[in-house]
């Protein structure tokens, strides 16, 4: 078997787009280390809710990297369950801010009665995948059913009932501790891989990885046979080998697809990032009337935290209300 460039190496923080032109597959792999570890200690969420929010920030990067134009996707869920709300805002092509709403009580309870997977304390709802190219170019919202469902059947579906596209997502998070200051460090991660059966698809790859032990003269499989080994040959990955820290993409995607040969395309980097400033938020304080302003004034000032990144802003009153 011959020997594959390791690209990445133990890189986080990327999305790996990848091509596999005998099956028709295209697809992305996923690794989040720091930056959604950054966005769970913030709040610091219990682990059941910051599986959830680790695990819909991975999608919606998967999903956000593919778009080719500056704009944002947000991924939101509104359900009855112990997580009543994840919101994931992307901002093309590399930044992301998430945040979660949940019922503590719910969730100790879920805990206890052995319910924390995702799809249990998402419960019934809805998820909606919202498209914003900016300026004057209307929003696209495509909406699906939270019905006792994970993320990760949710975005199938979305993809079946909007796009018409043959898609596999399978989706990961898990806790580490890495060496550190004083001892060890409690740390998040996540990972994904969302491939797609898209025949005849083109693209000029930026590196290419070994084909692997096909012999020449291969027969290529018809369409529909095509995607169903791609997507058993996707379901074959365990958890642990989608945030496995010392087994880069490159490899992955080689134990995967090695037979039919896979092409790797440059990987993208993707930092946790919040869009709030105080000149944003000063706007957002100016749009209310003076009477609801001086509703906010608390111990003689106006202060605003952000929910997504936690960071407070403070104003005088009389920067929106001078005093005459």
């Amino acid at each position: 078997m011959s020997m594959i460039p390791d690209i990445t190496g133990g890189a986080d923080d990327i999305v790996v787009p990848f091509q596999v032109d005998e099956i028709d597959l295209r697809g992305r792999v996923i690794r989040l280390g720091r930056s959604v570890s950054t966005m769970i200690d913030r709040h610091g969420y219990p682990a059941p809710v910051a599986r959830v929010l680790a695990e819909a920030t991975a999608l919606t990067l998967l999903l956000g990297s593919g778009l080719k134009f500056d704009g944002r996707l947000i991924l939101q869920t509104q359900s009855d369950g112990p997580v009543r709300m994840v919101v994931v805002d992307v901002a093309t092509p590399d930044r992301v801010r998430a945040l979660a709403r949940y019922d503590a009580e719910a969730v100790d309870a879920a805990i206890a009665a052995g319910r924390a997977e995702p799809a249990a304390l998402l419960g019934t709802g809805q998820l909606v995948m919202t498209i914003d190219q900016g300026g004057d170019m209307q929003r696209y919202q495509g909406i699906v059913s939270l019905d006792g469902q994970g993320l990760e059947q949710a975005a199938d579906q979305y993809f079946r009932q909007s796009e018409q596209i043959d898609t596999r997502v399978r989706l990961a998070a898990a806790e580490e501790y890495v060496p550190g200051d004083g001892g060890m460090k409690h740390t998040w991660r996540a990972g994904g891989l969302m491939v797609q059966h898209l025949p005849q698809a083109g693209g000029e790859a930026h590196r290419d990885l070994a084909p692997g032990d096909a012999p020449d003269g291969t027969i290529l499989p018809e369409p529909h046979e095509a995607w169903a080994e791609a997507r058993a040959l996707t379901d074959t990955i365990e958890d642990d080998e989608l945030v496995d820290s010392t087994l880069s993409p490159e490899r992955l995607l080689f134990r995967l697809f090695h037979e039919r040969g896979v092409r790797v395309f440059e990987a993208q980097d993707v930092k946790e990032h919040c869009t709030c400033s105080r000149d944003r938020i000063s706007g957002i304080v100016s749009s209310f009337t003076p009477d609801e302003r001086r509703d906010m004034v608390e111990d003689g000032a106006i202060t605003v935290t952000c929910e997504y990144c936690s960071t407070s802003y403070r104003f005088a009153p009389a920067e929106f209300d001078p005093v005459e």
